[in-house]
């Protein structure tokens, strides 16, 4: 969902809801709904394993083509495997809510039918078909899931109200988790907003087991009806209790291998989600751009990470997505001259990286959210080969891969705050990273066994001696050692 609703790792009540979800857990659901999961019904293991070398790409229909259609963007598949995108996240592709529609098409996470497409995409038939397109290019899909409130005008709302939030039931969250009296909203027959700034859609309660089982019935619709390879799930631990999850995965990994991704910052949530949003580190690239933080406060947040995670867990590494760009800004606007730095950064240094559409194309404004606002293709900067590259460089070298596949991030001690240095090794294969992250030039001194002599980097084919060097203002280097 989008930024104004609040990153989930920034919010204020985000360290309650554990304690929050059980009472409300007692005043909303039966205790018998919650069925027993089983020790290792939340992971597809397969398909971690198959996804230890991809990058993901936020796919954005509506802005993607000027045709803003499944048929259109289908054209673009070819370019994208070229590009080495292997996961396509879509986001919502179900019929938008008209009642307190917000611009003239509404916002995706609106939702106003889940086993249906939006007609301004196309028909559920040219949804499958892309699919069959993407799978025949050895591409995966997964599907922007909304799971915690639709439009307004959900049929839910008329002929299952007992599937959303009451007031009363919202009390004892907002009472528990120190919410203000204002952050819900009534609106007719006592039903919620979700937030009192997002007057488009209603609150449901997950606590309640039919409410559970419904939306695990309209994702199996998604995964039976068009093959698809998982899910994207929005806002994933807001008001979610965690064994709708656990209930879910159980529900639907036995159909067959899915790839779970939760908007979520939250170690808990790799009880079932092979990868998970890394927002601290998204928000401290950011402040390292604007000089409000060092080269080493990144590698702290990485130390920290890892401790908290463990190797396990696939963090998504991005420096924009939807949220980011029509919100927050632009790429350049947010990293300034260091943009293209950061972008092998979250390639490189940790994590799975994650592409949104039009940034390999180097895209230079923020897309309106709720109104058509298509994309330009020309990339008169080649980011495209830019990215390609970067894609390359993941796959190929085993010490960049995700999780426990790859090379553990190793801080290399260069005596400058400013440079972020490492080395990752797996299989015989090592990568080390010097990025000056700073608007000055900058010198560093290496000198560690195995790192004596001349070493190329891999972007320029120049050789450098680590033991004294000189960095200009946002300078990335990469080296490739195989044994």
């Amino acid at each position: 969902m989008i930024s104004a609703r609040l990153a989930p790792a920034l919010h204020p009540f985000n360290q309650l809801l554990i304690a929050a979800s059980l009472l409300l857990a007692a005043a909303c659901a039966s205790p018998e709904g919650i069925v027993d999961t089983g020790a290792t019904a939340g992971r597809a293991g397969a398909f971690a394993e198959k996804a230890k070398d991809m990058t993901i790409y936020e796919v954005n229909i509506r802005q993607h083509t000027p045709e803003g259609t499944f048929k259109a963007f289908q054209q673009h598949l070819p370019r994208l495997k070229e590009l080495g995108a292997d996961i396509l996240w879509i986001m919502p592709v179900q019929p938008i809510g008209e009642l307190d529609r917000k611009g003239s098409l509404g916002s995706y996470y609106s939702i106003k039918d889940y086993t249906s497409t939006n007609p301004e995409f196309g028909s559920l038939q040219d949804f499958k078909e892309l699919v069959q397109q993407a799978h025949a290019l050895g591409m995966y899909v997964i599907l922007d899931w909304v799971p915690n409130h639709t439009a307004w005008d959900h049929a839910w709302m008329q002929q299952r109200p007992d599937y959303y939030m009451t007031d009363s039931a919202a009390a004892v969250v907002g009472k528990n988790l120190g919410v203000a009296a204002d952050y819900y909203k009534t609106r007719g027959s006592g039903k919620l907003v979700y937030e009192s700034n997002w007057d488009d859609i209603a609150l449901l309660n997950l606590y309640q087991p039919a409410t559970r089982q419904a939306m695990i019935e309209a994702m199996r619709f998604w995964i039976t009806e068009a093959d698809i390879d998982g899910f994207r799930a929005d806002h994933a631990g807001h008001e979610i209790p965690l064994f709708f999850w656990e209930e879910a995965a159980a529900a639907l990994n036995p159909l067959k291998e899915l790839f779970w991704l939760a908007e979520w910052d939250e170690p808990r949530m790799h009880l079932v989600f092979h990868a998970s949003y890394d927002w601290g580190l998204l928000h401290l690239t950011e402040r390292v751009a604007r000089g409000r933080a060092t080269a080493d406060d990144l590698h702290e947040h990485i130390r920290k990470d890892l401790a908290a995670y463990g190797q396990g867990a696939y963090r998504l590494n991005m420096i924009t997505n939807h949220d980011e760009n029509s919100w927050s800004g632009t790429i350049r606007e947010r990293y300034g001259e260091g943009a293209d730095a950061f972008a092998v950064f979250s390639f490189t240094a940790y994590g799975m990286p994650m592409l949104y559409s039009g940034q390999e194309a180097g895209l230079n404004k923020r897309l309106r959210f709720f109104d058509k606002d298509t994309i330009s293709w020309e990339d008169p900067t080649k980011y495209g080969r830019f990215y390609g590259r970067l894609n390359q460089l993941k796959a190929e070298n085993q010490a960049l891969w995700s999780g426990p596949h790859g090379g553990m991030p190793e801080k290399l001690e260069d005596g400058n705050p400013e440079v972020f240095s490492f080395r990752r090794s797996k299989g015989g294969n090592t990568v080390i990273g010097i990025f000056n992250l700073s608007a000055n030039a900058q010198r560093i001194q290496i000198s560690e066994a195995g790192l004596a002599g001349s070493l190329t980097d891999t972007f320029s084919g120049s050789a450098y001696q680590l033991d004294q060097l000189e960095l200009a203002p946002w300078q990335y280097l990469l080296f490739v050692q195989n044994e």
